[in-house]
């Protein structure tokens, strides 16, 4: 594969010439800082970065890299835990330069642009008392999200963020652009929502809104010696609820400020809960979680876009990350155990475990409807290995692969794609099973060539 730096100087400049954004070398002065990631563990050296601002932008940038052989990535908001939005040597494709939210209040729809994170949607659509369902922190970009599932506080009342999405515009990798949904491309549209970037570069999201202004929100916290006990209750709870409650459960340290101090540095089992319902029914709906007595709570009423920052000042972009994930269909004794045993062992303040539940709206769409394969897992579990001094990685990643190591033999296969780092084909599959046959097909009549391979890549 040739690199973009062996390309001919003035190839290059006639293709400067016709992008409206920036094109940056490894020569600029801002190549170091524009070739970071989100996660600071991954440090790739692209050959090129192409700054797009819109979509002529993008299928300039396609055609080039697909006529001059150049590995080419995707980059939207930039979280990716595997660091998939960029890659060594070849063309990053960046569309943080493309964002605009337009809101439609005669329908609720809202078309958002391709490198809009989910804070900016959130910020616009609040003003509406309009929410869409995305993940947990407002950092993270929309379009990793979205084509990856999107799951968050929000997908047991109105499901995964695909499960809201009406349609979108792509370029593909023949250079062309088109418009999905249900009447148009219906294979793409269906492939796009779960199937990850494999198929073209969305420039363009349309979501469907819901009347959502504020919540009901915030942890709950008990020892970490608690945690088979407390999982054991949630896993009966939860998926009895109704739809407007929802919670995470995780294994954690408390890093310090604004928690309590007699918090600092202890491990706990935490649940971090979201309510959409009528406030006047969550004081009987929350009277189990307060019977378990938890040793600290804080959980009160709040605008939406408040839960969704909760964490964002824990983790700024250039922090180190080590991520491994998988479905579980239950909590058994086993897998209770495993989180018990390395919760009371995470090794930095901003590591932890989350499981996210997979019930209410979410459950409900059908298992090959989208191209999101496990509708009826019950939770959607991460570990993450986090901090911020590069010389701890090896400490945060051990951790992370012994505690997956432990719970993965009783877990259903797959792995919700977002939580997953480059981890090869044959997770990949596992993580869209039934649907996988499916997702190639598609794959081979849009993008044969496997243009857009560095992703959780479904092989043409």
């Amino acid at each position: 594969m040739e690199m973009v730096i062996d390309l001919d100087a003035s190839n290059i400049a006639s293709f400067k010439k016709g992008i409206r954004g920036e094109v940056v070398m490894p020569s600029d002065a801002n190549y170091n800082t524009s070739r970071k990631v989100y996660n600071g563990m991954i440090d790739k050296h692209p050959g090129m970065i192409v700054k797009c601002v819109d979509v002529a932008d993008v299928m300039r940038a396609v055609n080039f890299g697909r006529e001059n052989n150049l590995l080419i990535a995707v980059r939207g908001g930039g979280h990716n835990g595997g660091g998939l939005g960029s890659c060594d040597d070849g063309m990053v494709i960046d569309l943080s330069g493309i964002k605009y939210i337009r809101i439609n209040t005669a329908d609720n729809t809202v078309r958002v642009g391709g490198g809009n994170v989910w804070g900016e949607v959130d910020h616009a659509t609040h003003a509406f008392g309009l929410a869409i369902p995305a993940g947990i922190i407002s950092s993270t970009g929309v379009g990793g999200l979205t084509l990856g599932g999107g799951v968050g506080y929000l997908s047991r009342k109105f499901g995964l963020t695909i499960d809201n999405l009406l349609e979108a515009d792509m370029v593909l990798a023949d250079g062309s652009f088109v418009t999905v949904n249900k009447e148009h491309h219906k294979d793409l549209f269906w492939a796009i929502r779960g199937g990850g970037g494999n198929f073209g570069i969305v420039t363009s999201f349309k979501f469907q809104a819901h009347p959502l202004k504020t919540v009901i929100g915030g942890p709950t916290l008990w020892p970490i010696e608690q945690t088979e006990e407390i999982m054991e209750w949630f896993d009966g709870f939860i998926h009895n609820a109704p739809d407007d409650l929802n919670g995470f459960i995780a294994t954690l340290v408390i890093p310090g400020a604004p928690f309590p101090e007699e918090l600092h540095n202890k491990h706990f089992c935490g649940i971090v809960w979201c309510f959409t319902g009528d406030p006047n029914k969550f004081d009987e709906l929350f009277k189990p979680v307060l019977s378990k007595e938890p040793v600290f709570q804080h959980v009160g009423e709040m605008p939406y876009p408040a839960v969704q920052t909760l964490f964002d000042g824990y983790f700024p972009a250039g922090l180190q990350w080590y991520w491994r994930a998988d479905f579980f269909n239950a909590l058994g004794p086993e897998i209770r155990a495993g989180h018990k045993k390395y919760g009371a062992e995470i090794p930095t303040p901003l590591s932890q475990m989350h499981l996210y539940p997979i019930s209410g709206a979410a459950a409900r769409v059908g298992p090959k409807a989208t191209a999101w394969a496990y509708r009826d897992a019950k939770y959607a579990g991460v570990m993450v290995g986090v901090d911020p001094d590069p010389k701890n990685a090896a400490k945060i990643t051990n951790w992370c692969k012994d505690y997956f190591n432990a719970v993965h033999p009783y877990a259903s296969g797959g792995a919700y794609s977002n939580f997953m780092m480059n981890e090869g084909s044959e997770r990949v599959k596992a993580s869209y099973k039934h649907n996988y046959e499916r997702l190639v097909e598609i794959k081979r009549k849009y993008d044969s060539k496997n243009l857009f391979s560095v992703n959780q890549n479904i092989k043409p």
